[in-house]
């Protein structure tokens, strides 16, 4: 396991655990392996992860989200796949712990934001969307300014999960936020970054925290389709590969008393060497 430490402790402290997107089958199976041992070693009091790929690569259903939270996970986020199965219009509005893209249109079902309490700990959550090489929706910006500088006056913590494709627009939120929010990390790339940090002002940030999922394939998906598509241009059909996991995950500690980040480790894992230092 790779291993990274920003940081200091002091203080009375609140461990996050953030899961990077969890795809398909395979992802489901890794969360269910590893959580327990994550749990035991880190002892996080609040658990978070990324369920807009959970069901077969695209979307969640309801027995997906009551799993992960039998599991142990307190809240979900997602991302542009939000909508693609479509029995999320079923109870979407009915779960408070999982949230969507807080910048899609106004009147859109489910909520943006939502403030988690786990282990006598609180913790808000903010999921936004980029728009660079995604669907134009609301300003990710501005929605954040919002929704965050109204939560800061509910709760110290906040936590936003910034599902973007261009590194460039998720490194802009780390510092518009660096000081507001106390942890900004992206998802949507599936691949993990190696920049975590402590921005100046205590914000925790990484630009991608990776996935949970197939690790032969193609950000999850069959490796053959996808090489197809880039070869040959054709309309291809993407499966969500099977086989080994990899498991990408985030630690960061806050202090209860300012609401800075003080430490923030990076977690990955793959099938076959899998290890707890």
């Amino acid at each position: 396991m790779l291993k990274v430490e920003h940081g200091n402790l002091g203080g009375i402290h609140i461990k996050v655990l953030f899961i990077g997107d969890i795809v398909g089958s395979v992802g489901r199976k890794a969360i269910q392996h590893n959580l327990p041992e994550l749990k035991r070693k880190h002892n996080p009091h609040i658990i978070i992860a990324n369920g807009e790929n959970a069901a077969s690569g695209r979307g969640i259903t309801a027995a997906i989200v009551k799993d992960l939270l039998d599991l142990g996970v307190h809240g979900i986020t997602m991302g542009n796949h939000t909508w693609d199965n479509k029995e999320i219009f079923d109870f979407i509005d009915d779960e408070p712990r999982m949230i969507r893209p807080a910048n899609f249109p106004p009147d859109t079902p489910g909520r943006g934001h939502t403030i988690i309490k786990a282990n006598g700990k609180e913790l808000g959550i903010v999921n936004l969307q980029g728009r660079t090489f995604l669907p134009p929706i609301d300003c990710p910006f501005r929605a954040a300014d919002d929704i965050v500088d109204s939560m800061r006056k509910k709760v110290k913590h906040i936590l936003v999960d910034f599902h973007a494709e261009a590194t460039s627009e998720k490194i802009a939120m780390g510092w518009h936020l660096d000081g507001r929010a106390s942890i900004v990390v992206g998802t949507h790339t599936h691949v993990q970054s190696n920049d975590d940090i402590i921005l100046p002002q205590g914000t925790a940030y990484m630009t991608d925290v990776g996935m949970v999922g197939p690790r032969e394939g193609i950000l999850g998906m069959e490796r053959e389709a996808v090489l197809r598509k880039f070869k040959t241009q054709l309309p291809v059909r993407f499966q969500v590969d099977t086989g080994k996991w990899h498991f990408h995950a985030v630690v960061v500690e806050l202090n209860d008393q300012t609401g800075r980040a003080e430490r923030i480790q990076k977690i990955r894992l793959r099938e076959d060497e899998w290890t707890m230092e």
